[in-house]
């Protein structure tokens, strides 16, 4: 499986596992965009059957509820799970 890495400015280790159709994915990807933020993202959708079950199992350990997006950040210091733009934008000042 391989991770889209979007550039922007370094300000920790920012993971976005996400749906290629749900809306609350597309509002954090936007954000993280705006903010200039360097990330990378995964489809988990678009993923194969095997490789599905791999990152959901990873998912968890930060998210038991496996539920998207989920925004990991410095290595699971942190995750945010779901859309809240306020909490995200505090996480990355």
């Amino acid at each position: 499986m391989e991770w889209t890495r979007v550039k922007g400015h370094h300000k920790s280790d920012v993971r976005l596992y996400a749906l290629s159709t749900c809306g609350h994915c597309k509002r954090t990807k936007d954000l993280l965009n705006e903010l200039g933020i360097d990330y990378s993202f995964l489809f988990v959708d678009l993923l194969s059957e095997k490789e599905i079950s791999l990152v959901l199992t990873d998912i968890e350990k930060f998210n038991p509820r496996g539920s998207f997006p989920t925004l990991v950040i410095d290595n699971g210091k942190r995750c945010i799970v779901g859309f809240h733009e306020e909490e995200i934008r505090e996480a990355l000042s």
